[in-house]
């Protein structure tokens, strides 16, 4: 995908991974997580901007993804 993916990957991550450790999800539904933000994720420029934005936006999209798995 290029662009901001590997950060919206990563800051998915970081939310499905504590969601697991603290019981919330399943391990096998990380992945899932991860492909729900990242089809979510529009094609951006690498900028500052554009990384901080996407960082918080994957964190809050993961975050609501596990509330409802949940």
């Amino acid at each position: 995908m290029g662009g901001v993916a590997p950060t919206v990957l990563n800051a998915a991550d970081e939310i499905a991974v504590k969601a697991f450790l603290g019981g919330r999800i399943g391990y096998l539904d990380i992945a899932g997580v991860l492909e729900k933000v990242l089809q979510q994720t529009p094609v951006l420029p690498l900028t500052w901007e554009n990384i901080l934005r996407s960082d918080a936006e994957a964190r809050k999209r993961a975050e609501e993804w596990v509330r409802t798995r949940a």
